[in-house]
């Protein structure tokens, strides 16, 4: 149902409650009920509403234009829905930090739709002619990638989708749209993947190709020659931190605004998103928003996932192990505070190239002054969920590419041991902690088969090739730090 068909409360920010914000309250620009709608976005929690929904809307404002709204689409439960909604799509972002910009309301979202309630009209949003963008913030684990990074074949849920069933899965929810989009003559099409997958545009292309290539071949010969001449999938490095939005803050933003909003994001002051310049046709103007359109995203991309991505892990499983509630906590802990120098300085930066106009260095200590922000209250317990999606992505790259280069990354060994030692808490008797992982399960009969020996807690979580494939649980020096590290943690 779209946000312009719903009736507002009179205590809830709306187009209705608009000119009853207090004056230091930015207001979005120029937006109207009206907007048309030429993005879909995939997966529309709190990092896209902080992050490419402020991009986008400055990148509209730039040019003035009324032609580059979002429909957002909910992966999960409905709950996004009936946040914004009655709301007309609207949302304020609370900057917190040196430097923070006073709140804002963003008008960019048009409408929002609940995904696995109606995947009809997903199907028909994604095959419509005004839509010429579409963009995907679903995490690591939306992609339902097997073991070595194909689309996984045999979840059940993605071979209801290939059979022919209502599309539950990202991707097959997107080939399904793409698919209707060709045979009504749709026009072409940009997916932009914003998740933390190296090289994503890349990889959901392998994903969708993955699909088609399961259908029926009268149906994937088509459909492949028809994404290979009318779609394009650059590739993106997205970074902004966004914790989860407390009561808290949705209490003081209410005796601020005046009107309550369900659909508060909290973030820091601080944005990047670089995108490769690849489109099918046209597109939101971000560079006037300040994002940066490459040729090449893939070193960008590397420093942010290992230097910035690759600490927060270490950050949150050290810190959750020494019970601090959030990162700026553990950051704050000298040790930790060394720890994480030591991963940058001597195990990441060996094995990165530096992107033009950034000095490594300095992006380094910039990474330390973000997380150190207590304003944020980002928790550790948030940041340590799906390790078994995060660690391959964020750090056993820089630890292959060490142990390649004949040097043992005994650092960013110690984000591994971390996370096996907060594995092992979290299936203690009585404990209070729950592993909130795709693999829970698991890895929990591991960790408790292993009964708190560090050796066979090592041996048994290397040996699950969905994390650490054939390679790592072979290198008996790694794997003898692990241990060390491990017992030393427990």
């Amino acid at each position: 149902m779209s946000v312009d068909s719903q009736r507002n409360h009179p205590d809830r920010l709306s187009f209705a409650t608009l000119d009853r914000l207090p004056s230091k309250v930015r207001r979005p620009p120029e937006v109207t009920p009206r907007r048309q709608i030429g993005v879909v976005h995939l997966g529309i929690g709190a990092f896209h509403r902080a992050h490419q929904a402020v991009f986008t809307e400055d990148a509209a404002a730039a040019i003035d234009s009324d032609h580059w709204g979002i429909l957002g689409v909910t992966q999960r439960s409905a709950a996004v829905r009936d946040d914004l909604v009655p709301q007309d799509g609207l949302f304020t972002v609370v900057e917190r930090g040196v430097g923070a910009a006073a709140p804002r309301v963003v008008g960019a979202v048009r409408d929002v739709q609940n995904g696995p309630n109606d995947p009809d009209a997903v199907i028909a949003w994604l095959s419509s002619p005004q839509i010429r963008v579409v963009t995907l913030t679903v995490t690591e684990k939306g992609y339902r990638r097997a073991a070595g990074g194909r689309f996984d074949l045999d979840d059940p849920a993605v071979r209801r989708d290939i059979a022919g069933g209502p599309p539950t899965t990202v991707v097959g929810s997107l080939a399904r749209g793409l698919q209707q989009r060709m045979r009504s003559d749709a026009g072409p099409v940009s997916v932009v993947c914003c998740d933390n997958l190296i090289d994503n545009g890349t990889v959901l292309k392998g994903l969708i190709r993955d699909f088609c290539d399961a259908l029926p071949a009268a149906e994937s010969d088509e459909l492949l020659a028809w994404l290979d001449d009318s779609v394009r999938f650059p590739s993106s490095m997205v970074d902004r931190m966004v914790p989860a939005t407390t009561e808290r803050d949705r209490r003081e933003l209410r005796a601020l605004l005046g009107v309550e909003d369900r659909g508060l994001v909290v973030t820091e002051p601080f944005r990047q998103w670089v995108v490769t310049d690849e489109f099918a046709t046209d597109r939101p103007p971000w560079e006037l928003a300040g994002a940066i359109l490459t040729d090449d995203v893939a070193p960008w991309e590397q420093a942010k996932v290992r230097l910035l991505n690759g600490t927060h892990s270490l950050l949150a499983y050290l810190g959750a192990l020494r019970r601090y509630d959030t990162v700026a906590e553990a950051v704050a802990d000298d040790e930790l505070e060394a720890a994480c120098r030591s991963l940058m300085r001597e195990d990441v930066l060996p094995t990165l190239v530096p992107p033009d106009d950034l000095r490594l260095a300095d992006y380094s200590e910039q990474v330390l002054q973000r997380f150190a922000n207590p304003a944020l209250h980002h928790r550790t317990m948030q940041v340590a969920m799906d390790g078994s999606q995060k660690l391959p992505l964020r750090v056993l790259g820089t630890i292959r590419d060490r142990l390649a280069a004949g040097a043992v990354p005994v650092h960013a060994a110690l984000a591994v041991a971390a996370w096996m030692a907060y594995v092992a808490r979290t299936t203690e008797p009585g404990s209070a902690w729950s592993l909130d992982d795709p693999i829970a399960d698991r890895l929990g009969m591991v960790a408790a088969s292993a009964d708190g020996d560090p050796v066979r807690l090592v041996r048994g979580l290397l040996s699950v090739r969905d994390v650490f494939g054939d390679d790592l649980a072979a290198h008996d020096d790694l794997r003898a730090v692990l241990v060390e590290q491990v017992g030393r943690l427990l």
